[in-house]
């Protein structure tokens, strides 16, 4: 059982008996409940600021835990009437000028972030499993980060100079074309592409994607007001004869690329194209928007990694976005975006109006990760940790699905699954789920009419190779379940 499920039915059965108490009793100590339900203290911890946070005790420090009011008391000492649900059909009136219900534009970013019941395996995520995670190098850092001189203080709107430096160097190199001052610190990569878009481009404009892209990107821009064109990619990255047609039939001002282990297919953008993109773009006065989100979760088993297409670029084409989420923890919210002239400034007023500034210790607790020699220890485990867990993926797929998998590249977390014409990816992504999988159904991941039906399958959140291979077993029950 994982903590998750520990805590959650720790609090039920708090709960059950906590409403039988009169009130103001107090709770059994801390001690006495981690003997009584076999769990550990940090799990009886957070199953108590659950119930406080529902009102249904009131901790007193020194004193202990103890039942809450049920109710307020009415004047004579009667229970006041509970409050009868007030009328919201008005505001379906008043949201019906916008351009459309926002939980079909995000319903794609919350399936990625879905947490599955326990005994689902999650081939769907796109964060490693928290045993892949530093949370001790996290909890050190942030304690450290903490005690700094002025740590509560509040930082420069771009961001603390010392890791503007720092991201400038490790996208650029050391005498690449970045400077400190070319580098704004963003809350994530999610939060660096809804600064990118709502920036670069107009709003109706249209903005050139991959296809398949991420559905993330798709739902940002499309949140953005702006109308997505997909421009086709194969094992080489984007077609760059594709891509000049694009711009030239949209006059589209922005392209947004993955070309390090692209999400969903894992592909990598070649040499030869690299060049090319930038010409294409530079040619039609666009800016290439380049997500390098997968740069930190490069295989033990790759070859060098290209440049990040920033590092070649002396133009200020290319605006940059990198973030340590995946490599460190989905709550360590920092990124970066990287610009130069005009675009930055524009970049930088964006994010100031919408957010003023990332906060000022989850930046200096960053500064203190990436200078720990824990970290680049850390990057190398995790690297090995997905190279086995892709090893598991790939062996378990040509056995239990042959031909679903043309190709995988090491790096990044998942694999792309060309599925047989005629199948419905989000009726085997359902079936998969009751079958105790859960996997990510391609259709969200094009801007236009899908060509052939997929599957997203993600390695990284499970707990250890063995789970990968099962979670791949339940896949291969549900398929045939599907097929008959």
């Amino acid at each position: 059982m994982n903590e998750r499920s520990s805590v959650a039915e720790l609090a039920e059965s708090l709960r059950q008996e906590v409403e039988r108490y009169p009130e103001g009793r107090k709770l059994p100590s801390s001690r006495a409940l981690v003997e009584r339900h076999q769990v550990s203290p940090g799990t009886v911890s957070r199953a108590i600021a659950v119930l406080v946070a529902e009102g249904l005790v009131v901790s007193r420090p020194g004193a202990g835990v103890f039942r809450a009011a049920a109710f307020a008391a009415a004047p004579g000492g009667r229970a006041a009437p509970a409050a009868r649900p007030g009328d919201l059909s008005w505001q379906e009136v008043a949201l019906s000028t916008d351009s459309g219900p926002r939980d079909l534009l995000a319903a794609p970013v919350f399936a990625t972030l879905r947490v599955p019941p326990p005994d689902v395996i999650d081939l769907n995520s796109g964060y490693p499993h928290a045993s892949l995670l530093p949370e001790r190098l996290l909890a050190a850092a942030l304690a450290r980060a903490g005690r700094r001189p002025g740590a509560w203080d509040r930082p420069p709107t771009d961001g603390l100079t010392e890791l503007r430096g720092w991201f400038a160097r490790d996208i650029g190199g050391h005498a690449g074309p970045i400077s400190a001052g070319d580098v704004l610190i963003t809350s994530g990569g999610q939060g660096g592409l809804t600064v990118a878009m709502r920036s670069l481009a107009a709003p109706g404009s249209p903005v050139l994607v991959e296809s398949p892209t991420y559905s993330g990107i798709l739902a940002v821009i499309r949140a953005a007001g702006l109308r997505p064109v997909p421009v086709p990619i194969d094992a080489d990255g984007v077609r760059t004869d594709l891509l000049a047609d694009a711009f030239e039939s949209t006059r589209a001002r922005v392209f947004v690329c993955q070309p390090l282990f692209q999400n969903p297919t894992g592909a990598v953008l070649s040499p030869s194209r690299r060049a090319e993109v930038l010409r294409i773009a530079r040619a039609a006065g666009a800016f290439v928007v380049e997500d390098d989100f997968a740069r930190l979760l490069v295989h033990a088993d790759a070859p060098a990694l290209p440049r990040p297409l920033a590092a070649d670029d002396r133009d200020g084409v290319v605006v940059h976005l990198r973030s340590l989420t995946k490599a460190a923890s989905p709550n360590l919210r920092v990124g970066a975006l990287t610009a130069r002239g005009p675009a930055l400034a524009r970049l930088r007023a964006t994010q100031v109006v919408d957010s003023f500034f990332v906060p000022r210790p989850l930046q200096e607790a960053t500064l203190e990760l990436v200078a720990d020699p824990a970290w680049a220890r850390h990057l190398r485990t995790l690297g090995a940790e997905l190279r086995d867990r892709r090893n598991a993926a790939v062996a378990a797929l040509h056995r239990e699905l042959p031909g679903v998998l043309d190709a995988y590249r090491p790096g990044g977390y998942h694999l792309w699954l060309r599925l047989p014409d005629g199948t419905d990816d989000d009726a085997l992504a359902a079936t998969a789920l009751r079958a105790g999988v859960q996997v990510t159904p391609g259709r969200p991941y094009h801007a236009a009419e899908p060509p052939a039906p997929h599957l997203r399958l993600s390695y990284a959140a499970a707990d250890s190779p063995a789970q990968v291979a099962e979670g791949v077993h339940r896949l291969r029950t549900a398929y045939d379940g599907l097929a008959t």
